[in-house]
């Protein structure tokens, strides 16, 4: 299997209105629990609309995004599936429950982050 990201750009759901965003969030809700049942769902969320902290390899802080930043991120889903084909098929769902255009891309492998985060599963 293999994971791809499902993502939006904040303010791609500016143009619904505030009374329509009760179904938005009910119709996001059964797309996740349709994931979750097939099993492919592994993480997700939207992201709260706020300036962005900037975090420098030496430690230092700004506040962000940089004024070039043109799109940032909104929210996003990770669903882990045998194929590209499937993953856009999610992300045609998604769509249609947020009323957004979703990017797609796969999410590089690193076996030995897998290994470790099977360790913390079985912790739990």
């Amino acid at each position: 299997m293999t994971r791809y990201l499902i993502s939006f750009n904040d303010g791609a759901m500016d143009h619904i209105p505030a009374e329509d965003m009760p179904d938005v969030g009910k119709a996001a809700r059964a797309v996740i629990e349709e994931a979750v049942s097939a099993g492919v769902w592994v993480f997700g969320l939207g992201i709260e609309r706020q300036q962005a902290s900037i975090v420098s390899t030496d430690g230092m802080v700004t506040d962000g995004p940089y004024p070039e930043t043109k799109e940032v991120l909104g929210g996003f889903a990770v669903v882990d599936v045998a194929s590209r084909e499937e993953a856009l098929a999610w992300a045609a769902k998604i769509a249609v429950a947020c009323r957004c255009a979703q990017e797609v891309r796969e999410v590089l492998p690193d076996p030995e982050s897998e290994a470790l985060l099977r360790q913390i599963e079985q912790r739990r």
